[in-house]
């Protein structure tokens, strides 16, 4: 898929992916003759994947960090259980993440109520 169609799947601008591209998150599987960027869905699953970390605050090294153990973690050798390890510490700090957005939410629902209940009085 080209650029433009995997920008629409994701929800992500084009500018933002060819950033990702730039830095090397995220390089197109291939390109055409006229050197435009060629996506697949492994590409897409990779990118909603980047998509997903963003609103919990990882930073793009980070991202870089859990997209090399993905891609490590099905090696059998030592590489492979040091991947296997970072995606599991992943695990338990995306989870703290998501705790931690979990109550800014409820303190942000405190609030609303809160001025609702001002407004009316």
């Amino acid at each position: 898929m080209h650029i433009g169609e995997l920008a629409e799947r994701t929800g992500l601008s084009l500018r933002t992916i060819r950033h990702y591209d730039d830095i090397g998150l995220l390089t197109p599987t291939g390109r055409t003759e006229g050197g435009f960027r060629l996506y697949t869905e492994d590409d897409l699953s990779r990118l909603l994947l980047i998509r997903r970390m963003k609103p919990l605050g990882y930073s793009l090294e980070q991202m870089a960090e859990l997209l090399r153990a993905i891609d490590q973690a099905g090696r059998d050798d030592a590489a492979g259980s040091e991947a296997r390890e970072a995606l599991h510490g992943f695990g338990e700090d995306a989870r703290q993440r998501r705790a931690k957005l979990a109550r800014h939410l409820e303190m942000a629902d405190e609030f609303i109520d809160q001025l609702a209940q001002r407004s009316i009085t």
